[in-house]
């Protein structure tokens, strides 16, 4: 496929003239895990994100218009403690008693849609967590079920290191609030996350966000991943940062985000995409391309490994890597990811109710001839089933690389709608 001679960034060579490099810089500054920001649509998701690290995780254009989020946000989001009056900040300078905070950690913070037509994207950010907000606003009667639906992705994910926002705190008195954190414990009563901390924010206000700081500090994890062996990287996103009527020669390849989940990427490493980009029907072609760049927390590296979100500048054409196309590949080392599928064999275990829909419909059985959504890690594929014994047997329309052990999510369409019902386990 094509590549372009991709150009080192101005920002990079503004970099080595400051002279900064990884070596000199403090490790607290490097993303150690991801955490992410779920719940119902317009509960103040992305209000809280911006909060939390400054930054509006709204980029695209129809996000802005619609106010909702359509595609995963990211920022990035340092933890401080004051020196003075020891609670934690978003800052360096305490923004209670304008003392000095020392950083503590910085941790890259996923901003998931909340619109029940946009589940696929949610079950794509689950797969790069190690915790979780889980935002419910006081305003509203709780639970949503939208807020059932990402409660459950988040339990098929795995992922128990929660914590509940309750946000909007400053558009309800005290008594409301109080009924509100009420139906917030008997919803999440008997779940994985029954114990998990419901702190009272206001991300407008920024009433509380030191102690949902602390939360975060306490309960989220560093990532822990082998850096040894095959790198393993989950596309997220990708881009193209080139301005329209930019000249060749001035040109810089595409752009892939996301994270690894094992193994060390390098600059100047020739690296595989798979399964690439769609050739015909039933056909995708592998990319192979040279890492120009690797960026985390606006730090340039020379090299990265798990934990965090990760920009990886190539050499690819970067008509490849815009608006997300190639969103769902897996990065590694030449000839060392494993083999695209077009056929899936898992051992699946189903939910008693589909999650989401209003009245929660039982779940049926799964059926010979029908469709569902399968996602695994940020990839996400349709399968037929054609067999169904002690394990279920589908024909992918879009090829998926997985190993054996994987988890599988399942959806089906329940009224127009794909609906969570399940997960399997890939053999």
């Amino acid at each position: 496929m094509a590549e372009v001679k991709a150009k080192t960034s101005k920002s990079i060579e503004k970099e080595k003239e400051d002279g900064t490099s990884v070596e000199n810089v403090d490790v607290r500054r490097i993303p150690s895990s991801n955490i992410g920001m779920v719940g119902h649509v317009a509960h103040g998701k992305t209000t809280l994100t911006e909060a939390l690290t400054g930054k509006l995780t709204l980029t695209h254009s129809e996000e802005l218009k619609r106010g909702i989020t359509i595609r995963l946000g990211y920022a990035d989001i340092g933890i401080y403690k004051c020196k003075s009056c020891d609670r934690y900040c978003p800052t360096a300078k305490c923004p209670y008693c304008q003392g000095d905070a020392e950083l503590q950690r910085t941790l890259s913070l996923i901003d998931a849609p909340g619109h029940e037509t946009l589940m696929a994207t949610v079950l794509t950010g689950t797969s790069l967590m190690d915790g979780a907000i889980l935002v419910i606003a006081a305003n509203e009667r709780c639970p949503h079920p939208q807020t059932k639906e990402h409660l459950t992705a988040l339990e098929v994910a795995g992922i128990k290191n929660v914590i509940i926002a309750q946000t909007k705190i400053d558009l309800v008195d005290e008594a409301e609030a109080r009924k509100n954190y009420a139906e917030i414990k008997a919803f999440v009563k008997g779940t994985s996350i029954a114990d998990a901390p419901i702190v009272p924010v206001s991300a407008q206000k920024r009433i509380n966000m030191d102690i949902l700081l602390g939360k975060i500090q306490a309960i989220v994890p560093e990532h822990v991943a082998s850096a040894e062996g095959d790198p393993k990287m989950l596309v997220a996103r990708s881009f193209d940062i080139n301005k329209p009527g930019s000249s060749p020669e001035k040109l810089t390849g595409g752009i892939l985000g996301g994270s690894i989940v094992a193994g060390m990427l390098r600059v100047g490493e020739e690296i595989e995409i798979r399964p690439g980009v769609k050739k015909s029907e039933m056909s995708y072609q592998p990319l192979r391309t040279t890492i120009t760049g690797l960026q985390k927390a606006g730090l340039h590296l020379q090299e990265a490994g798990p934990g965090g979100l990760l920009g990886v500048m190539t050499g690819l054409d970067p008509a490849l890597t815009k608006s997300d196309l190639l969103v769902g590949n897996i990065v590694g080392l030449p000839g060392k990811l494993p083999d695209a599928r077009i056929e899936l064999d898992l051992d699946a275990v189903l939910l008693e109710r589909v999650v989401g829909s209003e009245d929660a419909k039982k779940v049926e059985p799964l059926r010979v001839g029908e469709s569902l959504m399968v996602n695994v890690g940020t990839s996400r594929s349709v399968g037929v089933i054609d067999q169904k014994k002690k394990t279920v047997h589908m024909k992918l329309k879009i090829p998926l690389c997985v190993d054996a052990g994987e988890r599988v999510v399942i959806s089906r369409q329940v009224s127009g709608r794909w609906r969570l019902i399940g997960y399997g386990i890939i053999r």
